[in-house]
């Protein structure tokens, strides 16, 4: 997840202090996220995929897929981060009181205090993901359950989007594209597609006195 963290604010071209001011810490949490010493609780992950503008799965995937739409301002996301936190806590107390749970039986499941775990109820204080997973096995609830659902509905309808273009491109195409060995011819016609006109014109004039 580190990894992807740091190529989603790298490929966004955002700073280690712009992505803190965002989520109210300081560059050093940042930097512990992206080496893996740290893990952001869901909110903050969700916030990061929001000011990257990349979808949530992203950071459960293998994938690199940097994206430069517009962003949201650092104060709508902060405020969207600071609503999933109290969210996710009401389903966490919700789910706890549901199945007959005390604070204190799920705490020692998870190994923290029954204060701490009180404390991610009442969303004020945010999760780290690790602990989110342990809390979800506990309460026999699956992780997507703390997911954004509108924002994966967003995120899923620009795949649509991108799936029915992709059907509309002719048989052979659709095959060469499908097939992993022509990855390499992919990935030059994307970076000739990034190119300025100048630039491609040399790429062409050069080809030429090649073949000449």
């Amino acid at each position: 997840m580190g990894v992807l963290l740091r190529n989603a604010r790298q490929a966004a071209h955002k700073e280690l202090n712009e992505s803190a001011t965002i989520l109210g810490v300081s560059p050093s949490i940042i930097e512990a996220y992206e080496m893996g010493e740290l893990s952001p609780s869901l909110p903050h992950l969700e916030a990061l995929a929001e000011f990257y503008n990349v979808p949530l799965a992203h950071f459960w995937g293998n994938e690199l897929l940097p994206t430069d739409q517009k962003n949201l301002s650092p104060e709508q996301i902060d405020l969207i981060r600071q609503i999933r936190q109290r969210v996710i806590g009401v389903l966490l107390r919700k789910s706890r009181q549901e199945r007959g749970l005390s604070l204190e039986e799920v705490a020692e499941q998870v190994g923290i205090e029954p204060a701490q775990l009180e404390q991610y109820e009442f969303g004020e204080e945010a999760i780290p993901l690790p602990i989110l997973e342990a809390l979800a096995i506990v309460l026999q609830l699956k992780i997507n359950v703390f997911f954004d659902k509108e924002r994966i509905q967003r995120d899923l309808s620009v795949m649509d989007q991108d799936w029915k273009a992709f059907q509309t491109l002719p048989e052979e195409l659709r095959s060469f594209i499908c097939k992993p060995i022509n990855r390499p011819y992919l990935d030059v016609a994307k970076r000739l597609s990034e190119m300025s006109v100048e630039k491609l014109r040399a790429v062409a004039e050069g080809l030429l006195e090649i073949t000449l």
